[in-house]
């Protein structure tokens, strides 16, 4: 599974990074995937990476762009790094490593 479910906002959500996200995601950040996923565990990341590995995780996860769009300025811009970087790593670790979610 690369699926990561958890509650964001103002309810559960499920973000999946598809591959036409993380081509996306690709062209967004400029990095490959592989390059991302390290400059993150790192902590060498910008936040635009953080909002994009959000906003595109869930709209490979079934919500539309727009809704994306809103609960991302609502939810995770503005916000302190230490809350959204760990939902940013969950979702990119779901599609690196694979995850435990249950459907």
């Amino acid at each position: 599974m690369i699926d990561h479910s958890v509650f964001f906002g103002d309810g559960p959500r499920l973000f999946r990074l598809t591959d036409p996200m993380v081509i996306e995601l690709e062209r967004l950040t400029d990095t490959g995937i592989g390059g991302l996923f390290s400059r993150m565990t790192r902590n060498d990341f910008r936040l635009s990476d953080l909002i994009e590995v959000i906003r595109l995780g869930l709209i490979g996860g079934g919500t539309n762009p727009e809704e994306a769009a809103r609960l991302v300025a609502t939810y995770a811009k503005d916000r302190p790094i230490g809350e959204i970087l760990p939902l940013a790593l969950d979702v990119l670790d779901a599609r690196w490593s694979g995850s435990e979610t249950a459907e």
